[in-house]
């Protein structure tokens, strides 16, 4: 064998082993959002939260590089979401999947997951029943059941016995729905009336002009964030409903900063349940709200905090996996794992998978001429209650 054949097969085990380390330095991650549509800025502000962690910990996860692909789902649409899945496993090799700021979407790509054994943390969906679809699973946003049923006994231990539910007739909307009704119901409310309300471009009036005719003493919302708070808000003062006088609660999408921009001072007494906003009194989140608005020119929400938590387990459960990718090692990591986050402590039920955190009963005041969601009460270390009442 001559010296520069040798030489080259040299050269070439080299480069093969040079490749061989980088590919296993490096860990790919499939991110599923809706970027077109109407649910746009909620993946924006995911994507943000989750490119926040990466850029303060060197574009490095567990020690490894992080290459990521995107996958625009367009809205709620899950034989989309399961066929982008599929191809991030088989054509482009992800190691983990997630995104899914819609339930519909997260629980198609759930069977990916379960099938392809791949690790899938999920940076929203909140329908409770979303981590019971795969082994693989992981959740670090909340469940309905956590705020709801958490708000519907605040609601009826201050004073207010009776309460009608207005609700998005889809996975979340039905989950808060029974969840608020729930906890109202077993603290001594009465739940006077519900309806359940379109998923797609609805128009609130007549809904509104329902709820106006019982005219109860209160009213819970859910409706998917986004433009629709605004809408639901206008319809609310065409028909002259006013939160000074009717009790208005709901999921934190209510009156997160999108919607009061748009609802206006008409916003103020509004009450909701939610597990972060950017107004949050913590170092930490204070922080975290500087770095977000200086690389974003905005302020954070509670999916821009998914997208930041969600990337900050995945760099646990790879930490505690020793980098290993599959999915049992990365899940085995994730459960447990507990760190403080800007919107407080927060850890991964290890029997669930799914997020135990602080529930925050907020109520919206103009402070200093901004609309602000002021805490008015918080109950630490809750669980997601309809997996707690399964394991009964």
């Amino acid at each position: 064998m001559t010296r520069y054949l040798v030489a080259s097969i040299a050269a070439l085990a080299s480069t093969l082993i040079g490749y061989g380390a980088r590919a296993e330095d490096t860990v790919k991650i499939g991110l599923i959002l809706p970027y077109s549509g109407q649910f746009a800025d909620t993946a924006t502000q995911m994507d943000d939260g989750f490119k926040l962690y990466l850029k303060q910990h060197g574009d490095k996860l567990g020690g490894k590089t992080v290459e990521i692909v995107r996958k625009d789902v367009g809205g709620i649409n899950p034989p989309v979401a399961k066929r982008l899945a599929q191809e991030l496993v088989t054509r482009d090799n992800v190691d983990i999947l997630t995104g899914f700021a819609l339930t519909p979407n997260a629980l198609a790509a759930a069977d990916v997951s379960a099938e392809a054994g791949k690790f899938m943390v999920v940076l929203n969906a909140a329908t409770a029943i979303v981590t019971t679809k795969s082994p693989y699973m992981a959740r670090v946003s909340f469940t309905a059941p956590q705020l709801n049923q958490t708000l519907g006994t605040w609601a009826e231990q201050h004073g207010l016995k009776k309460a009608y539910t207005m609700v998005t007739d889809y996975g979340p909307g039905i989950d808060a729905e029974a969840a608020f009704q729930k906890g109202f119901k077993e603290a001594g409310g009465d739940i006077v009336g519900s309806v359940r309300m379109a998923v797609q471009n609805p128009d609130f009036t007549a809904y509104v002009q329902r709820a106006k005719d019982l005219d109860p003493p209160g009213i819970f919302i859910m409706i998917p964030g986004g433009a629709q708070p605004g809408a639901f808000g206008k319809a609310l003062a065409e028909r002259g409903i006013d939160p000074q006088k009717t009790e208005i609660m709901g999921q934190l999408e209510l009156t997160d900063e999108h919607a009061l921009a748009s609802i206006g001072d008409l916003a103020i007494g509004m009450i909701t349940a939610g597990h972060y906003d950017y107004n949050h009194a913590s170092k930490l989140n204070e922080a975290f709200v500087k770095a977000y608005k200086a690389d974003f020119e905005r302020n954070p929400d509670f999916f821009s905090v998914g997208g930041y938590d969600g990337a900050h387990l995945i760099d646990l459960a790879l930490q505690k996996s020793g980098g290993k990718t599959d999915g049992e090692s990365l899940v085995n990591g994730a459960k447990g794992a507990s760190w403080e986050s800007p919107r407080g402590p927060i850890s991964i039920d290890p029997d669930t998978r799914d997020i135990i955190q602080t529930v925050y009963i907020r109520k919206v005041e103009k402070r200093d001429g901004r609309l602000v969601n002021v805490e008015i009460a918080a109950i630490p270390n809750v669980k997601d209650p309809y997996k707690a009442a399964m394991a009964k």
